[in-house]
């Protein structure tokens, strides 16, 4: 049986490292869902053992913001907000601020990838119509919604698996992340900025924006979802005891509507994502009860590098974010996790981390593929001489804020 795990596992890590298996059409979410039926059909564990592993409260705490987020989408807040500040009398420079600003302030409170995925198309149609060079603007969206998620544990999947494994207590979460959040967005403006002054204004005439329509701006819908996360986030920072509940209740409030149908909103939930979380708890979960995932942490110990330090937990964290994903390492990660201070630092790298590459997380990769829909190609080696330095500077930016704080 053990032999049956490490197999399963390996493939399916492999495959969160690759994004597929060669000669399959496979990915990542269908590999961790046919990893997690594997164990059950092959005994390994029962039915109600696989949903056991499922941490109940991070899938619902998802599940109900997906439905807020929905609901600002449909509304057109997103395009609202994209659209105003492209309105701006700014220069380019002034621009890329405010976006910096935008998306990361968006992002921690309603999902890095949700808001790239309905902001991307509107900076694309900005950018078109005040003839700005594209990829910056799609850089700063990427690197900031990345790291401004990392302000709150609701930002990211995996400060939100990381927040209610631990227990973490939301307001002083904000203490933690949000500092190293907010200096981190005017690290990401001046990287961008430095990285392509002089070079922000192009000819439009080259590429035309494929974005399709629009949702435009229902102030309705929109303000009944603003209204919503707040109620979300004052009764969060208020200590309610159980988030999950709390999203349960205000997705299902927003579900319960006369003019935007039930399906349309479930239609907008990440079910793919949701369904890799259900896998990857299975498969990990399984691993961790052979306890060789604990051996293997201690080797990594033993080599050198001690996951009780905070310097070699965020040096395991940065480079297991990057080689598997960040939220498959830290549910790997999150067993030799004792103490806040580690949680939040675990939280933090993890989700910096998504800047070092590409690949690095799904934000970038929707971004990139808007700009590949409109004939614009973002490369890896591009992202990386932005992403490479600006990613160790916000990880030395928390290492250094939470010595500050004693947290670490």
């Amino acid at each position: 049986m053990t032999a049956l795990v490490v197999g399963v596992f390996v493939v399916v890590y492999l495959g969160m490292l690759l994004g597929s298996i060669p000669g399959l059409a496979l990915d990542r979410t269908g590999m961790a869902v046919v990893g997690a039926i594997v164990l059950v059909v092959g005994g390994v564990v029962t039915p109600a053992g696989a949903w056991s592993a499922v941490d109940v409260g991070t899938m619902a705490l998802l599940f109900g913001l997906m439905l807020v987020s929905a609901q600002l989408r449909l509304g057109g807040f997103y395009t609202a907000v994209t659209r105003r500040l492209g309105g701006e009398a700014l220069g380019p420079a002034g621009l890329l601020g405010l976006l910096v600003a935008a998306a990361g302030l968006l992002s921690a409170l309603l999902s890095n990838d949700i808001v790239c995925l309905a902001m991307a198309p509107v900076v694309l149609e900005v950018a078109h119509r005040r003839r700005l060079e594209p990829v910056p603007y799609l850089l700063a969206l990427a690197f900031a919604a990345n790291t401004g998620s990392a302000a709150t544990l609701i930002g990211n999947p995996q400060n939100i698996l990381v927040g209610e494994r631990m227990e973490l207590d939301f307001a002083r979460y904000l203490l933690d992340g949000g500092v190293p959040a907010l200096v981190g967005l005017a690290l990401v403006w001046g990287a961008v900025w430095l990285a392509w002054r002089g070079r922000l204004e192009r000819d439009p005439s080259t590429w035309r924006p494929a974005t399709g329509p629009l949702p435009e701006l229902d102030r309705w819908h929109t303000g009944k979802g603003l209204v919503v996360l707040a109620a979300i986030v004052v009764l969060f920072l208020a200590g309610r005891p159980d988030r999950a509940v709390v999203a349960l209740g205000a997705g299902a409030l927003l579900l319960v509507n006369r003019e935007i149908t039930s399906r349309r909103l479930l239609q907008l939930v990440d079910w793919n994502l949701l369904l890799l979380f259900f896998g990857l708890f299975v498969v990990t979960e399984t691993l961790t009860g052979t306890g060789l995932a604990a051996r293997g942490l201690a080797a990594v110990e033993a080599w050198g590098v001690p996951l009780g330090s905070p310097l070699g937990l965020a040096v395991v964290t940065l480079a297991g974010s990057n080689l598997f994903s960040n939220v498959p390492a830290v549910m790997l990660l999150l067993p030799a996790i004792h103490a806040s201070g580690q949680a939040v630092l675990l939280a933090l790298v993890s989700t910096f981390a998504g800047n070092l590459l590409l690949v690095g997380s799904i934000a970038n990769m929707i971004v990139a593929s808007a700009a590949a829909g409109s004939g614009i190609a973002i490369g890896w080696r591009e992202h990386a001489r932005i992403g490479v330095p600006l990613t160790a500077a916000l990880c030395l930016l928390a290492l250094g804020w939470l010595w500050i704080l004693g947290t670490v």
